[in-house]
This record gives C-alpha cells, sequence and structure tokens, in this order.
C-alpha cells in the first residue's frame, strides 16, 4: 500500500492536457455533431474589465492629442531591441494596422480590425504578419499609459494613421470606438488548410474567381495575395486576377485597390536580408521564456538590415518615409527584371538605376540598395485596367493622396458601421455609401393610432412577422450592417431576393406604404410595428397579453443611399428560422443556422426560443409546414418543443433534407420536418434548451424570452438606442 501511495505521490498531479487543449473535445470524438462555440464565444466571464465597463463611453474621455503626441514621439524612439528602419517606426506601425483591418471580407462582414483581434492565434502568429509582434510591443508603453480609455483595437489603427500624418499624408480622419476582445474568435473561418502557405480554396486554379466563400485571401496565413505570384510564379497579369478578387471581396473597387497598394508601398521596406530557416517559432508555438514574441533568431543578427520578415527584401521608393509620388515615379521610369533576394525570394528589381534614385540603406545612410517591387506592383503597370488608373495618380498626386486617404479610412473603418457611431474629434462629418446611410425617422407620433390602422389591414399575422423578419435579419453583428433600419427591403436588391418572397412582399408592402405615408412615418418603423403586432396578436391567440416594446425613429433609405451591388453579399442563401434555403450547399442547413445566428448575435437559447416561436406562428418560408408542430397555428405556443420532445412520436426520413413525424401507434404521419427542426431535439446542448421551454410550468417564460429574442433582433441595428 506505502508504495502505491509513494508512486501515487510522484505522478503527475492533474489530468494529462486537460488545461492545455490536448485532451480531445467533443467534436473530436463525434465529429459530426453540431458545434455550438460560435454562439458561446466572448463571454463577459472572459473580460477582465467587468461587465459594467462600457468601452464606447469611457473613450469619449480620452485626449486624443495627447495621445498622438505620444504616438508620435515613439515613431522616432528607436529602440535597440527591434531598431527602426531609418530611425523611424511609421511603416512598421502602417504595417500591422493594415494587416489588423485588412482581414475584412465582405461576404460574412468578419475579419478586420474592429476586434483588436491580431493579438490572438491565429492572427498573431500567421506568416503573413511575421514580426508584428514586436510593433505591439514597442505600442506597450503607450497602451500602458492610457489603459482602458485606450482599446488595443483603436491603437492600432490609430498608430498607423498617425504613422502616414507623420510622413506627410492629410488622412481623411480617424474614429474611436473598436472594442477588445479577450480570447481568439472561434467564429471567423480562415479555410479548411492544415499547413500555411497552401491554398486548397479554388475548385479550379485557373479560375481565380472561384476563390472559396467568403474567404478573400488567397492562400491560408497571407492577408492578400501572394507577393511573389500566383502560387508563388512570377505573373503580373494572372496576379491582377488574385487582386481584383481579393480587394472587391474586401469591399473595395479597381481605383481603390490601385490607391491602397501604391499608398501602402509609397512607405517602407520589405525585409529579406537573411536565412529565413533561422527563424524559430511563431509567437504561439514559441518556448515560455520568449514571452509572447515569435519568429526569434538567436544564431546570427536578426534585427535592422539583416532582418527577415516576408523574405523580399527592399524598399518600394527612393524615400520610404516620405508620403510623396515616388512610387509610380520608380515604376514607370525603369524597366524591371526578376531576381531573387538574399531569403531566397522572387522580386522585381529595376534595370540600370541612377544612384540618385536608389534609397539609403535602413541603417547606413552612406549606403544605396536597389528598390524592389512585388508581383502586385509589377501588375498595376501591366494589367491595362490598373495601369490606366496608376497613370492618372502618377500625374496627379492631389488625386492620389486623396483618393489614397479614402481608401485607407474606409479600410480602417469599413467594419464600424454607420458614421453615426463615430466617436472622436477627427470622425469626419462626410457620409460615405458604403457607411449604408439612413437618415433618422419621426419620432414623436402617436404609435397606438399607426398600429391600430394595421390591425384594421386585414394582413396575417404570418405576413406581418414574416415581413419585419425578413427586413431584420439582414443584421450582422460582424461589421454592423443590414437590419430593419432604412426599410431597404422595399428597395433592390433585396426587394427581389428569393428568400424574401417577392409576391408576398410586394403585398404586404402595398398595405403598409399607405400607412406610413398617411401617418408621416418611416416604412421602416411601420414594418416593426407591424412585426410587434403580429406576435402580440400570435400570444393572445394562445392565452398571454403582451406588449412588445417599440421604439420609433427608424428611417427609409433612397436608392441614392444605397448602393445595390454591395448589398448583394447579405442576401441570404438560406434562413433557418423561416425554414428555407435556397438550393442544397455541402454545409448542412443546422450549420447555416448557426452561422446566421452568429451574424446576428444571438445566444445559443435565443436561437432555440426564436426557432419555435416562428415555427408555431406559422412564419415559414412559402408556407411551409415543414416544423410546424401545432394545431393551433398563429398561437404563440410552446407546441413546438412539446411535440419535438414527445416519445409519443417517431422520426423517419424522407429525403435529403425532410423527415416524417409519425404517430407511433397508428403509425400516421402527423408532422414533417428538416434538419434545422430535429436538431433541436438530437443535439443535447439544443435539446437541453428545448426540454426547459417544454416544461408544463414555462409556457409563460417561453413567451416572454421569445418576446425579449424578438425586440433583440428588431433593434439589433438601432445604434442609437446604445
Amino acid at each position: 500500500m506505502d508504495g502505491n501511495k509513494s508512486a501515487q505521490a510522484t505522478g503527475c498531479p492533474v489530468m494529462h492536457g486537460a488545461n492545455t487543449g490536448d485532451q480531445p473535445s467533443v467534436t473530436a470524438w463525434w465529429p459530426k455533431t453540431l458545434n455550438l462555440d460560435i454562439l458561446h464565444q466572448h463571454d463577459r466571464k472572459t473580460d477582465p474589465l467587468g461587465e459594467e465597463f462600457d468601452y464606447r463611453e469611457v473613450v469619449r474621455s480620452l485626449d486624443v492629442d495627447a495621445v498622438k503626441s505620444d504616438i508620435t514621439a515613439l515613431l522616432s524612439d528607436s529602440q535597440s531591441w527591434w531598431p527602426a528602419d531609418w530611425g523611424h517606426y511609421g511603416p512598421f506601425m502602417i504595417r500591422m494596422a493594415w494587416h489588423s483591418a485588412g482581414t475584412y471580407r465582405t461576404a460574412d462582414g468578419r475579419g478586420g480590425g474592429n476586434t483588436g483581434n491580431q493579438r490572438f492565434a491565429p492572427l498573431n502568429s500567421w506568416p503573413d504578419n511575421v514580426n508584428l509582434d514586436k510593433a505591439r510591443r514597442l505600442l506597450w508603453p503607450i497602451k500602458k499609459k492610457y489603459g482602458n480609455a485606450l482599446s488595443w483595437a483603436d491603437l492600432m489603427l490609430l498608430a498607423g494613421n498617425v504613422a502616414y500624418e507623420s510622413m506627410g499624408l492629410k488622412t481623411f480622419g480617424f474614429s474611436f470606438g473598436r472594442e477588445d476582445i479577450w480570447h481568439p474568435e472561434k467564429d471567423v473561418y480562415w479555410g479548411s488548410e492544415k499547413e500555411w502557405l497552401t491554398s486548397t480554396r479554388y475548385d479550379e486554379d485557373e479560375d481565380r474567381a472561384s476563390l472559396d466563400n467568403p474567404l478573400a485571401a488567397v492562400v491560408m496565413g497571407l492577408i492578400y495575395v501572394n507577393p511573389e505570384g500566383v502560387n508563388g510564379k512570377s505573373d503580373p497579369l494572372r496576379t491582377a486576377q488574385d487582386m481584383r478578387v481579393t480587394f472587391s471581396r474586401m469591399g473595395m473597387n479597381d481605383a481603390e485597390t490601385v490607391a491602397l497598394v501604391a499608398g501602402g508601398h509609397t512607405v517602407g521596406k520589405s525585409h529579406g536580408n537573411g536565412d529565413a530557416a533561422l527563424l524559430e517559432a511563431d509567437p504561439e508555438g514559441a518556448d515560455i521564456h520568449e514571452q509572447g514574441l515569435g519568429w526569434n533568431n538567436h544564431t546570427t543578427r536578426s534585427v535592422g538590415r539583416n532582418t527577415v520578415s516576408s523574405g523580399l527584401e527592399g524598399a518600394w521608393t527612393t524615400d520610404p518615409t516620405k508620403w510623396d509620388n515616388g512610387f509610380f515615379k520608380l515604376l514607370f521610369k525603369y524597366d524591371w527584371e526578376l531576381v531573387k533576394s538574399p531569403a531566397g525570394a522572387t522580386q522585381w528589381e529595376p534595370i540600370n538605376i541612377a544612384e540618385e534614385d536608389k534609397p539609403v540603406d535602413v541603417e547606413d545612410a552612406l549606403i544605396r540598395n536597389n528598390p524592389m517591387m512585388t508581383d502586385a506592383d509589377m501588375a498595376l503597370k501591366v494589367d491595362p485596367g490598373f495601369r490606366e488608373i496608376s497613370e492618372r495618380f502618377a500625374n496627379d498626386q492631389e488625386a492620389f493622396s486623396d483618393a489614397f486617404a479614402r481608401a485607407w479610412f474606409k479600410l480602417l473603418h469599413r467594419d464600424m458601421g454607420p458614421n453615426g457611431r463615430y466617436i472622436g474629434p477627427e470622425a469626419p462629418s462626410e457620409t460615405l455609401i458604403w457607411q449604408d446611410p439612413v437618415d433618422a425617422g419621426p419620432q414623436d407620433y402617436d404609435v397606438d393610432a399607426v398600429k391600430a390602422k394595421i390591425a384594421a389591414s386585414g394582413l396575417s399575422v404570418a405576413d406581418m412577422v414574416s415581413t419585419a423578419w425578413n427586413s431584420a435579419r439582414t443584421f450582422r453583428g460582424s461589421d454592423l450592417r443590414g437590419g430593419a433600419n432604412g426599410a431597404r427591403i422595399r428597395l433592390a436588391p433585396q426587394k427581389d431576393w428569393e428568400g424574401n418572397e417577392p409576391d408576398r412582399l410586394a403585398h404586404v408592402l402595398s398595405v403598409l406604404e399607405p400607412i406610413a405615408a398617411d401617418a408621416g412615418v418611416s416604412v421602416a418603423d411601420v414594418i416593426v410595428l407591424a412585426g410587434n403586432l403580429g406576435v402580440e396578436q400570435a400570444a393572445k391567440a394562445a392565452g398571454f397579453d403582451l406588449a412588445l416594446p417599440f421604439a420609433p425613429g427608424r428611417g427609409d433609405a433612397t436608392d441614392a443611399q444605397t448602393d445595390a451591388e454591395s448589398f448583394d453579399v447579405l442576401e441570404p442563401l438560406a434562413d433557418g428560422f423561416s425554414n428555407w434555403q435556397k438550393e442544397h450547399y455541402a454545409v448542412g442547413p443546422e450549420e447555416m443556422l448557426l452561422d446566421r445566428a452568429q451574424l446576428m448575435g444571438l445566444t445559443a437559447p435565443e436561437m432555440t426560443v426564436l426557432i419555435g416561436g416562428l415555427r408555431v406562428i406559422g412564419a415559414n418560408h412559402g408556407g411551409s409546414a415543414h416544423g410546424v408542430f401545432t394545431d393551433r397555428v398563429g398561437q404563440l405556443s410552446n407546441d413546438f418543443f412539446v411535440t419535438l420532445t414527445d416519445m409519443g412520436f417517431a422520426w423517419e426520413p424522407t429525403g435529403r433534407n425532410s423527415y416524417d413525424i409519425k404517430d407511433r401507434t397508428s403509425g400516421d404521419v402527423k408532422y414533417t420536418a428538416t434538419r434545422v427542426d430535429l436538431v433541436f431535439g438530437s443535439n443535447s446542448i439544443l435539446r437541453s434548451y428545448a426540454e426547459v421551454y417544454a416544461q408544463d410550468d414555462n409556457a409563460a417564460k417561453f413567451v416572454t424570452d421569445f418576446a425579449a429574442a424578438w425586440t433583440k433582433v428588431m433593434n439589433a441595428d438601432r445604434f442609437d438606442l446604445d
């Protein structure tokens, strides 16, 4: 016995892997199970600032001039542990800001710099982010000084903005208000590849537009395109194809693409003067004594002129710390040839360049080195469309500076929502169409009178609820686009989306628009008010008196305020809440439901109660009976959950996404369902929620919880209510 005790005493005191993530997860054991993690992320328990902390309020007291002054001083305060090129950290900070904001993609609105997610894996260890960990460490004294009043998300982007100003660019402005997250994001799909710098994201390699949605980057671990060319093979014309696809998926047109590439490469340099093989583990994989710094080289000198980051080596312009037209000057003045950098990367260098056009060495101003260009830079010269824009910018410095300043501002602010959310003295007053502007609507009117007119209109509960839902469900918390405000459901392209049932929508709008006009209120308000009325009527029919809160003030957007093409990405291809999908996809319907729920900012219980309520109300797309587990359609009952958990029924598949629900005794088909319906009974977590709402004592709780979740969706884009 003593011997056994001794053996136990010398063993490991914790379960192996339990605290480090090595232990297999539920989804590792059962890979087909529905993973609800994306609905549970960013729990306030992970936030060290506490639930009561309101960053967007605190940042309003920030001394912006003092912060900018400190950043400006830091830019020229070169540190021996990571010296600044030419004694100026400006280009380094710009790269950090660029790579923070540049992960944004329009397809799902995810990525971007709005959360400070570059601090966490995988972004902190992406190959394209080599050495940006040092940029954040350089900024730490400023973050430390201003503390809670300045988020990392704001600071990283502000540092890039100030850097451009310090080198002579008149920027378009800057807004504060980005709130930090406190652990890695689980909702962003960065690609299916299992190795860095590999790609399996094209249906056909020759068809560069076949890049897997919602991705924008061409390769796992890169922010944009491969600087050495498509698949590492130089071909500027093919690279131009990648650039158009990638930048368009970031919401940029050709002119913005040219401005961003040229403006980004007007300052700074690439680093590849050394052996990349000597770089050690990335930050997430580095040993504990490295203290979160990665890509260290303890073998040879690895700073200053010997730094290795991208592997390409050299500056783009003659004066890399000055905002000027040097990029276009050198691009068009010289012929360029392919060479290898000291690190072995393929790059372009000029032929017979004049000595005075060469940039000086980062450490010794007496030494001049060749500039270089990437394949993407050369694409601006050889692609006809890009070249036309480049020549215009080359001949008009003012036009180039303005185009870049606006594109840079868009890059940094694309995921911040409308400009009414902007904070700080440098927030521009000009309204831009990509901000999806909506003028405020009337607030002081007789809501009950308008509601009475809607009630007398003859619209069904299903029509009112479905139209309000379809109007509001476009909201994306990822980039704060979409939602009911603006009533863009009545404009192109939304009025014609299959998921919005155009014929029914036209009928409902033909009833609601005259009511809005007669009352002098917005159609947006009337759509939501009608949805609320429908929910209240359904609750009353089930025996519950319900009065939903309503906040008037939504406005109606115009066609002129709507970039119709940019709204194409908001079209729902599936909506589990209305039990509809446009076609079959490789991703299961229940997974698409999770994606939509997460984008709408819903929790798993909120998703659950909304599904149950919308089903019994009869709000399915096209009036489908799938999942309508009730004999009293139109009543806000908990019948969906009661039926789902009733073992008197059996469930049998009848197709790829259809099921019969049969009475076990008679064998009669009582109801039909889809995977989205049945997942609430099959998934152990979702079933636990379903059981709560199926309980005899929770019929009232179901109605109350549905009302709260419904109101949350209807008001998701009412930033004026924050």
